[in-house]
């Protein structure tokens, strides 16, 4: 049985000043909102986050960056937020862009406990500078270094009481290989049903990567409204 919360400010409890972040979600999809808002609710500051993109504005850890709370942020994407823009060029933010694929492998490979690994991408760019650059059978890979995390905190659609995880979609994104990279794994989730209710061949991520969980709605806000 995993531990099962009923108080989102409970569930981040322990996340202290200067932690390092894995946030699951791909722009607003599958993000786990309200453990979000649990850390904004919190105070906790200098944090050091994890995750593809920064969300909008006014929602997700767009929420976290306007009241100044992230120290850091290593990502892929930045596009749909002017906050983390102002900030970013002001100094106020210090910011580690990565390729989208390779800061996939660099969670996954974190969760796996492979320390390193070569990647072409990024070969001959500004990235490369100051790296280890190798050559394979006549091409140049650039030596990246694998990510963990002190908490990761991710969405899921449903789980069973001992952790098991099933995301619905698309919101399957960055959440598994998440979960596998935080040393403590938090999971926001719609359902938790009981054991045995869930179809082994269909769970996505293994109860032995989740410490936490909690149940709860979200408001699922769409990051771009196109009306005809």
């Amino acid at each position: 049985m995993k531990r099962i919360l009923t108080s989102f400010s409970e569930a981040v409890a322990d996340i202290e000043d200067g932690a390092t972040l894995m946030v699951g979600g791909f722009g607003l999809v599958g993000i786990p909102e309200n453990l979000i808002i649990a850390l904004v609710e919190k105070g906790v500051k200098d944090l050091t986050v994890i995750s593809n993109n920064c969300g909008i504005d006014d929602w997700g850890l767009g929420l976290l960056l306007k009241k100044k709370q992230i120290k850091k942020v290593i990502g892929s994407y930045v596009g749909e937020n002017d906050e983390f823009e102002r900030q970013l060029l002001a100094g106020e933010l210090e910011v580690e862009l990565t390729p989208q694929g390779t800061l996939a492998e660099k969670i996954r490979a974190g969760g796996a406990g492979i320390p390193a690994f070569y990647t072409p991408a990024g070969v001959g760019t500004p990235i490369a500078e100051g790296r280890e650059v190798r050559t394979f059978k006549g091409k140049k890979y650039l030596l990246e270094d694998a990510l963990t995390a002190d908490f990761s905190l991710i969405y899921a659609k449903k789980a069973d009481r001992m952790g098991n995880l099933i995301y619905q979609k698309t919101t399957r994104n960055f959440n598994p290989i998440m979960a596998a990279a935080g040393k403590v794994t938090i999971a926001e989730v719609e359902e938790i049903v009981q054991i045995g209710e869930l179809e082994p061949d269909f769970i996505h991520s293994p109860g032995i990567y989740i410490q936490r969980m909690i149940e709860g709605v979200q408001q699922k806000r769409i990051e771009r409204l196109t009306t005809a």
